[in-house]
């Protein structure tokens, strides 16, 4: 997959990427009672301006990342100063209140992201080949502290169209998930033009006693 998604950064095959919010992140996540201040972990996180406003809402950011090229894309987008450092195996590229670790996600472990205490996926899960969602779902799991909640975006469209981003259904989702969070299927957007139709949903990560 890794290899696949920095090719798609070299040629600029990024049809994935908005220009704004996404509709699903300024409409629901201040539903999701986050406090202001929690740092929000979002894997895969490409140059998404969904970072930035969260961080403008007071939401700090780690923001993991494999392709060079989209970090520094990003920072090309503000002005502010950036600051650099090596931590873990990780290149870190610091923004603001918005942390970009260029890096593979898998490789984050459970002390690293001890700040975490919420998390933002728009195109993560969709990126994910089948059999790697579900390293990706108990990897989340493992790095979200109890009573944590996150926001999922996910799309479904006709399985003969060859992803990414994938087609991951309510069933998958929940076959995914549902062993270590609480789920609540917010809402599905009209379909688009391409066939793809949007799913949102609340994630709340389950305690030791459920």
């Amino acid at each position: 997959m890794s290899e696949d998604w920095l090719a798609r950064w070299r040629e600029g095959r990024i049809g994935f990427h908005r220009s704004e919010p996404h509709p699903a992140l300024t409409h629901h996540w201040p539903r999701l009672g986050v406090p202001a201040g929690t740092k929000v972990l979002v894997p895969l996180c490409g140059k998404s301006v969904d970072m930035r406003w969260l961080a403008q809402h007071d939401y700090p950011v780690l923001g993991i990342e494999v392709a060079a090229e989209a970090i520094e894309q990003f920072l090309e987008q503000s002005p502010a100063e950036v600051s650099r450092y090596h931590k873990a195996g990780f290149e870190i590229s610091r923004q603001g209140s918005v942390e970009l670790w260029c890096g593979d996600f898998f490789h984050l472990h459970i002390d690293q992201a001890a700040e975490i205490g919420a998390f933002y996926d728009r195109a993560s899960l969709i990126a994910l080949p089948p059999a790697t969602r579900h390293r990706y779902a108990f990897h989340l799991a493992q790095l979200i502290p109890p009573g944590a909640k996150g926001l999922l975006v996910s799309i479904t469209h006709d399985e003969s169209w060859e992803g990414p981003p994938y087609s991951v259904p309510a069933e998958e989702i929940r076959t995914l998930f549902e062993p270590n969070f609480r789920l609540v299927h917010l809402e599905d957007n009209p379909e688009q033009e391409d066939s793809k139709r949007e799913s949102v949903w609340e994630l709340e990560r389950r305690g030791p006693h459920g």
